[in-house]
């Protein structure tokens, strides 16, 4: 008998498939997961919908022309997969044990699940920059994506903060919409591979500001970003400075929108210790091909856990159904192995 296949007992409290993430990646592998009669559990963690939920207007998801809000869709989509039988809990991972199957997972609140299939769709936090005003308008004219969020500033004077290659790629794109982008970093040379850092200062409409940091975002849910307070040093890092009780300069600057650029985690904390392999990014690493499948059978990847590239509500919804799908299929193929493999256990136990 093949590893794995020993210990898919009918226990009821074991899953067929467990989905560890409520975004639109988690939502709709638990759409076609439960469509697929597989009756999955999903996990909701510390932020039920993911990143979408900080998005006031989505305006590229297919089938909404005139706009969806992020939290509507995540609602939608929520409810869509309960009509087909997902069944959700609030919980958060802290430790799996993945070394054989049924797979374990442990919650935070001390409760375990056993599981035959995961998908792991735990997306990605983007990293903020903590000024003052940032939790109240993002999603107001603060943004972590440009593709996102960008459209809605055509006209606008915006700041991109951050130095290395996501906030050069946040910056170009801009340029396609607003009047001006002006990039803050907190030292006087980029982190930007040579060409994204090229393209950048080489564009019109981009400029920098050197050793200078947001400290404030002006605005209100109302009316949107206005503008934001800046603070900069001569010698760079001007906030840890501040911070010291040194003096640095300050300065007020009209904005429409502030976008921040300084990178993404993926929610993999909890793989560290696992067979599952992960990029040096932190990202669940995946098989070649057109394939959600990781190197352990049975487990699964979907959304921007797994790409750190599109990071687009559109591809986080595709590669869930892709891990369903693939789910569904790999549980079929132990289905078959095992029916396979009774009549010769029969037939050995009445030689016995």
């Amino acid at each position: 008998m093949s590893e794995g296949t020993e210990r898919t007992e009918t226990a009821a409290d074991v899953r067929d498939v467990v989905v560890v993430g409520s975004g639109v990646a988690g939502l709709s592998a638990a759409v076609y997961a439960a469509r697929a009669d597989l009756e999955p559990l999903v996990l909701e963690g510390p932020e039920p919908g993911g990143q979408l939920t900080l998005t006031t207007d989505v305006e590229n998801f297919l089938g909404f022309p005139e706009g969806v809000g992020g939290m509507e869709l995540i609602q939608r989509g929520k409810e869509q997969a309960k009509r087909f039988g997902a069944e959700f809990v609030h919980g958060t991972v802290e430790d799996a044990s993945l070394e054989e199957r049924p797979f374990e997972l442990e919650l935070a609140n001390g409760d375990a699940l056993r599981t035959r299939a995961l998908i792991v769709a735990t997306g990605a936090s983007a990293r903020w920059v903590g000024a003052d005003g940032e939790d109240e308008l993002m999603g107001y004219g603060v943004s972590t994506c440009a593709t996102c969020d960008g459209a809605f500033h055509r006209g606008d004077d915006v700041l991109v903060i951050g130095g290395g290659d996501s906030a050069m790629e946040e910056a170009l794109f801009l340029a396609k919409f607003a009047d001006s982008v002006t990039v803050v970093h907190r030292r006087d040379e980029l982190r930007a591979s040579d060409i994204m850092a090229e393209r950048a200062r080489d564009h019109e409409r981009i400029s920098f500001r050197w050793n200078a940091e947001l400290l404030e975002i002006h605005g209100s849910q109302a009316e949107g970003v206005t503008g934001a307070t800046l603070v900069s040093h001569p010698d760079g890092r001007p906030k840890s400075k501040l911070e010291a009780g040194g003096e640095v300069d300050r300065e007020d600057v009209a904005a429409g929108g502030v976008f921040y650029g300084v990178g993404h985690v993926p929610n993999t904390a909890f793989l560290e210790e696992t067979p599952v392999e992960l990029a040096e990014s932190g990202h669940l690493e995946t098989l070649d091909g057109m394939t959600t499948e990781t190197a352990v059978e049975g487990i699964f990847g979907a959304g921007d856990v797994m790409d750190p590239e599109y990071r687009q509500a559109i591809t986080s919804a595709g590669t869930g159904s892709m891990a369903a799908l693939d789910a569904e299929t790999w549980l079929d193929a132990q289905e078959l192995e095992l029916e396979a493999e009774a009549p010769a256990a029969a037939e050995a136990q009445a030689d016995d």
